[in-house]
């Protein structure tokens, strides 16, 4: 039965493969489950590394801050006269 998952091949050092076998059997899964989610959770560190370089370059001493209502009167879209109602 074929599958609709992505599936890779892979070499893992001795220790690599011997550390996912001992996880995968302590945590009653497949081998190929564990390493999947352990890719999910290296991709998502690698993401928040990411966004953390942004927040930190944009971080200064003097930043202006803006409040969460200041922003969204300012990003809400105001609706065309003929689509607003009293029932609002």
């Amino acid at each position: 039965m074929p599958t609709l998952k992505y599936r890779i091949n892979i070499s893992l050092p001795d220790e690599i493969k011997e550390t996912l076998e001992k996880l995968a059997k302590r945590d009653r899964i497949p081998e190929a489950t564990k390493a999947a989610r352990l890719l999910e959770v290296a991709i998502e560190t690698e993401e928040d590394l990411f966004w953390n370089e942004i927040a930190e370059a944009r971080d200064k001493k003097q930043a202006k801050f803006i409040s969460h209502a200041s922003v969204w009167t300012i990003l809400r879209p105001t609706r065309p006269t003929h689509c607003q109602t009293s029932d609002v």
